[in-house]
């Protein structure tokens, strides 16, 4: 029975004219033409099949789009419309599409009350609606447009200008995840190759609408930002963009449709409806493409197209495509091996995507379409008897014999042409699938005792074929020592009671040890008395040695977070037991200090950043800031020497400039290095209220006095650590009472997206607002969720004259 014709002349013949010619008989060159005549005639039909087809869906679309009706309610009504008008269903849809009416007036009347629909349409709020005319006008120009690409060029040729829209992009949920840019309109090439294939990330906002089947309307670019990744360099480029769930109302969306506009407003009510309707209208022509099919070979597409590029013969990978009855209209060939042609010539890569009977049209009322349905809904393969087929070799036309094959594969069919060939070339290409899939057969006759193995076997098994095969009992003997007793249990159960028989041990070689795997089975004879033995013998030594590789991977990274883990806590009590942080505010030399301290939330959690706030002897305070570069246990031991030591050089009556200088000669001059720091020291005499002042490289104090913020001019100082001339100098300031003095690291300031100047604005801003009250909301109203630093801040009062010194 005649098959699909893969690798044959375009002058192919049906099974009454390609039978062999006996011998000395002329071509019937009359049957010959009178199969090109039929086989025009059938390509004529199909083309005019396919036609019919756009026609219905396009007009299905346009029902959907006013209506707000499932695909197969559309389909429903157009049936319908046909019968009670005695008109044909393709004259129906015509006149569909045609009278769609301009604006105010509705070209598709709404559905019966008996008609089962998804959901109604949605009302226009304030009567609001989309632009009948513009939807009418896109309508009609969809009948027109060839694929993704031109519908996406339509779509934004057809918006009314009152919507904005500057761009259009359009993509499909790929079956690996992630998206694939089928079709832009208004979008330049650098763009579209940045962005044609998305990963399954979050963050996503056209993956977001295909998860949950809903429109998002983006109308705040600086807000979008922190919940979708947005598309556009820069992304204020489209300050408001729409993205719209193309779906026929019963299915989940599959593709989404990107508008971008350059306007910063929201989307108006009857905008959002407009573009929603033509998202709808959008639905016919992508089923057309086929956009909304996902091919049957599932997560593994590239693999298995590779795989079939490789293997010999001539073979596809079949992908049905279905009407909204349910109904296989066609198949769809999402792989092919290298030799695989059709009709016109096509070969391989250059199938993919296109259409069984598109490829073979001769096949619509043969046998094997028949087989294929049967195999797509039973699961059982199917064989055709051989036939005859023209095989042209090097432009030399031969006849040769042929049978197709189908056997389903997930969703899918697999088919393939086998050639009746010599035997030896059928053993040659036996030899190839054995070697590239690098595993051999092996079969063992129990009564007999005759062993046969494939010289595959021979070459897994490291042995000289001329010691001959192994009896099956003694296959065990092959394995390592530890592995024998699983071989020979697997052997015993096979023999004895036909148990299948899937088994892995190692072996040792010459060239080290490899790792095999044995599948039998066994053969009864008529008293279910096993009697003969066949399977293979695979390396699978490549996969064994990653999946060691892999647990040898994650050993590593279990004993890493341990240590990490144990750093991270031995770091946490190091800084507690140096840095201790009070729970209430302290009184010292008649002021009010609040101290906060809030370590980053990535990494350790422990830093470098320490504060001192002590009452010196002669009743001075001390107040003294800082911040070594880092975190971890370095940065822990760094502050530790810094803190101390500059309390232990002020309170033996070192000058604040003076304790600065030692201080940087401590860093540079150490056994070990300790990197660099910054600091602020202040000492503060009550009884003046003077504030006296020195910095190495850090912000200055921030003054909040009736009701209005300042920083204090910095003195000259180097960061310590820097230079071993640095030169460092006093300020002093006199405080009154009711000041606020704020002491504090850089972390409380910098962002990594602006200059510090900004962040020292935001700080001055927050301390003087009415609320603005303890350090807490002082850090609540200044610290992003996410900080990369540390952050420390003395918060110093002084009391009003009527206030209370304790209160």
């Amino acid at each position: 029975m005649p098959g699909p014709r893969p690798v044959c002349d375009p002058q192919d013949v049906t099974s009454e004219a390609a039978r062999p010619p006996e011998a000395g008989a002329v071509p019937d060159l009359a049957a010959l033409a009178k199969v090109v005549a039929r086989q025009r005639a059938e390509l004529d039909r199909l083309q005019e099949t396919a036609a019919t087809s756009v026609v219905l869906e396009r007009a299905k679309g346009a029902l959907m789009a006013r209506t707000g009706c499932s695909l197969d309610a559309a389909h429903e009504e157009l049936r319908q419309r046909a019968e009670d008008s005695r008109r044909t269903l393709l004259e129906e849809c015509w006149i569909t599409l045609g009278s769609l009416a301009p604006s105010g007036r509705t070209a598709v009347r709404p559905p019966r009350a008996d008609a089962v629909t998804d959901r109604p349409p949605s009302p226009a709020p304030d009567g609001a609606g989309p632009d009948g005319e513009a939807l009418a006008r896109f309508a009609r120009a969809l009948v027109r447009v060839g694929g993704p690409q031109d519908l996406a060029r339509c779509l934004l040729d057809h918006l009314p200008s009152g919507t904005g829209a500057e761009a259009v992009m359009i993509y499909t949920r790929l079956p690996v995840g992630g998206l694939e840019l089928v079709g832009h309109a208004g979008v330049d090439d650098v763009l579209v190759e940045q962005w044609r294939r998305v990963p399954p990330l979050s963050g996503i906002a056209a993956l977001d609408v295909l998860d949950s089947g809903e429109a998002r309307w983006l109308e705040n670019a600086q807000a979008d930002r922190w919940r979708y990744q947005l598309i556009g360099e820069p992304a204020e480029r489209w300050p408001t963009r729409a993205w719209l769930p193309v779906t026929d109302g019963a299915r989940s969306a599959d593709v989404a449709i990107g508008v971008f506009r350059h306007r910063a407003e929201p989307f108006a009510p009857d905008v959002r409806q407009h573009l929603l309707a033509a998202a709808r209208l959008c639905a016919g022509p992508l089923r057309m493409f086929g956009i909304r099919q996902n091919p049957a070979i599932g997560a593994d597409a590239d693999a298995v197209r590779t795989v079939f590029e490789r293997l010999p013969g001539t073979s596809v990978l079949l992908t049905p495509l279905r009407s909204p009855s349910g109904d296989v209209e066609d198949f769809r060939i999402d792989a092919a091996t290298a030799d695989t042609s059709d009709t016109v010539g096509r070969r391989g890569r250059e199938l993919l995507g296109l259409r069984f009977r598109e490829c073979w049209p001769g096949t619509a009322g043969e046998p094997l379409w028949q087989g294929c349905l049967d195999t797509l809904t039973s699961g059982q393969p199917y064989e055709s008897e051989p036939f005859a087929q023209q095989h042209v070799v090097a432009g030399v036309g031969e006849l040769a014999t042929y049978s197709a094959r189908v056997a389903r594969l997930g969703d899918g069919l697999v088919l393939n042409w086998i050639r009746h060939a010599p035997s030896d070339r059928q053993e040659q290409r036996l030899a190839d699938v054995q070697r590239l899939g690098n595993l051999g057969w092996a079969n063992w006759h129990l009564v007999t005792g005759e062993v046969n193995w494939s010289s595959q076997v021979f070459a897994i098994l490291d042995r000289d074929p001329a010691q001959g095969a192994v009896p099956l009992p003694q296959l065990s003997s092959l394995a390592l020592p530890e592995d024998m007793p699983a071989v020979a249990r697997a052997v015993t159960e096979l023999m004895l009671e036909g148990r299948p028989c899937d088994v892995q041990f190692r072996i040792a070689t010459r060239d080290g040890t490899r790792h095999l795997r044995v599948v039998a089975e066994a053969v009864p004879d008529n008293r279910g008395t096993p009697v003969e033995v066949h399977g293979f013998v695979q390396d699978i030594t490549a996969q064994r040695s990653a999946e060691l590789a892999l647990v040898a991977s994650e050993r590593a990274i279990l004993t890493q977070h341990g240590v990490l883990q144990a750093e991270r806590t031995m770091a946490a009590r190091l800084q507690d037991a140096l840095l201790p942080l009070p729970k209430q505010p302290v009184q010292l030399s008649g002021l009010r200090v609040d101290i906060a301290y809030l370590p980053a939330q990535s990494g350790l959690n422990v830093g470098g950043d320490w504060f001192s706030a002590i009452e010196l002897p002669d009743g001075d305070a001390l107040f003294v800031v800082g911040d070594v570069a880092g975190h971890g246990v370095d940065a822990v031991a760094a502050m530790a020497l810094l803190r101390f030591t500059a309390k232990g050089m002020v309170i033996t009556g070192s000058s604040l400039t003076g304790a600065l200088a030692r201080l940087n000669a401590l860093l540079l001059h150490s056994r070990d290095p300790q990197g660099t720091a910054t600091m602020v020291l202040a000492r503060y005499n009550p009884r003046e209220r003077r504030l006296v002042w020195a910095q190495a490289g850090h912000p200055p104090p921030l003054l909040v006095r009736d009701g209005k913020a300042r920083y204090l001019d910095r003195p000259f100082g180097m960061l310590l650590g820097a230079t071993d001339t640095a030169r460092y100098e006093e300020s002093e300031c006199r405080l009154a009472p009711g000041d606020r003095l704020v002491l504090y690291t850089d972390g409380l300031v910098e962002r990594p997206s602006e200059c510090i100047d900004r962040g020292l604005e935001r700080l001055a801003r927050a301390a003087v607002l009415p609320d603005g009250g303890g350090s807490d909301r002082l850090l609540g109203a200044l610290l992003e969720p996410e900080r990369r630093d540390d952050v420390c801040v003395l918060d110093i009062r002084v009391p009003q004259e009527d206030e209370h010194p304790a209160a």
